[in-house]
C-alpha cells in the first residue's frame, strides 16, 4: 500500500495525518502512541507494546554499559 500525506503544522511542531485506512490498518486511533523505527527501507511506524517498550529500554542499558565492547566487535 503507497499512500500520500502533507506535512501540517501543529503548534510550533509538525505532522502528517496518515488518511483512515492506515490508521485502521495499524489499529490506532488519535491519542494512541506510535514507535518510529528507522529501517533500512526508510521509517517503520507500530503501534505502542509495553513488552518491546521495556525490551527496547533494556537493550539501550546493555548498549550504554557495553559502549566499547560492542565498538571492538564492530571492528
Amino acid at each position: 500500500m503507497a499512500t500520500t500525506v502533507k506535512i501540517t503544522a501543529i503548534g510550533n511542531s509538525v505532522g502528517i495525518e496518515p488518511p483512515r485506512e492506515v490508521l485502521n490498518r495499524l489499529h490506532v486511533e488519535k491519542g494512541d502512541t506510535l514507535f518510529v523505527t528507522d529501517t533500512p527501507d526508510g521509517v517503520r511506524l507500530f503501534p505502542y507494546n509495553v513488552t518491546f517498550a521495556q525490551k527496547l529500554e533494556a537493550l539501550e542499558q546493555i548498549m550504554r554499559e557495553n559502549r566499547d565492547v560492542l565498538k571492538k566487535l564492530a571492528e
